[in-house]
């Protein structure tokens, strides 16, 4: 009896846990059965939980008849761009922040903090219009250079440099190397896991991005995935069975991806915290 005691709360937090996985995969495992159904079978009553006849037909039509092959690209090419380009330019802000001392560093940072506040969509007229200025709108450029940097990443990478030792950096000075070399060769190989950590975080939400390249895209052929989806909607907004097909192809990349990095993502997050 004393051992049942003894396991109990083990018992109960493993329950507990396995209930919030279930709660979170019902949605997309049914997203995924849905996706396989012949047509008007997910808006049959009762619902059903799993196809009758599993068809490949929605995933045929995506690619052949609307084309998402393009958009899928679109959002590949395009995510990956804003990832690379954010990360060399977060590192060297973030990199600036947490070793170099010049004059107003520490009030500049505070105020980088305090605008993480503001939301995004009180930005979004004002970028539009400097965007305007510079003839980058319905470009690929209009959609990369509003995420080449973000308060989020520069506040991160400064927090996982405070942890590296000055006298690390000051020996490879005295070897002679300059503050490109120390950077490219030193800083970011020992910056590795909260990169990986940065570039899950902004690959995600460029892949995901729906508001801006709505507003910065006009040409159809250029759209990107989540806004191709948001207009096949509206052309079939009757065809369930097409739509899960379409939200499997966008979520199963980043999932993918998630999967693949989650040992960097969460080494990255837990050393990143450790020192403000």
């Amino acid at each position: 009896m004393s051992r049942i005691r003894r396991c109990l709360p083990a018992l109960l937090l493993y329950g507990a846990l396995a209930a919030g996985v279930a709660l979170t995969l019902s949605p997309l495992l049914w997203m995924l059965a849905a996706s396989l159904m012949p047509i008007g079978e997910a808006n049959s009553y009762p619902p059903r939980l799993w196809p009758s006849t599993v068809t490949f037909e929605h995933y045929a039509a995506l690619f052949t008849r609307l084309d998402l092959g393009r958009y899928l690209l679109n959002s590949a090419l395009l995510a990956s761009a804003v990832t690379a380009i954010a990360l060399f330019v977060n590192s060297m802000a973030g990199y600036a922040f947490a070793k170099f001392r010049f004059q107003g560093r520490d009030r500049l940072f505070r105020g980088l903090l305090v605008a993480m506040v503001i939301p995004a969509q009180v930005a979004m007229l004002p970028l539009f219009l400097l965007l305007k200025q510079f003839g980058l709108i319905n470009t690929y450029w209009g959609v990369i250079v509003p995420g080449m940097a973000s308060i989020f990443g520069i506040f991160l990478i400064r927090q996982y440099l405070l942890a590296i030792p000055d006298s690390l950096l000051d020996a490879a000075r005295m070897d002679g190397a300059g503050e490109f070399r120390i950077y490219w060769s030193l800083v970011l190989p020992l910056c590795r896991p909260i990169l990986v950590t940065l570039a899950i975080f902004t690959f995600l939400g460029a892949w995901n991005d729906f508001m801006w390249p709505l507003i910065v895209l006009t040409d159809s052929s250029m759209y990107t995935l989540p806004v191709a989806l948001a207009n096949l909607l509206g052309e079939h907004v009757q065809d369930t069975e097409l739509m899960m097909a379409g939200s499997v192809l966008t979520v199963l990349p980043v999932m993918l991806l998630f999967v693949a990095l989650q040992k960097y993502y969460i080494a990255g997050i837990m050393l990143g915290g450790m020192k403000g």
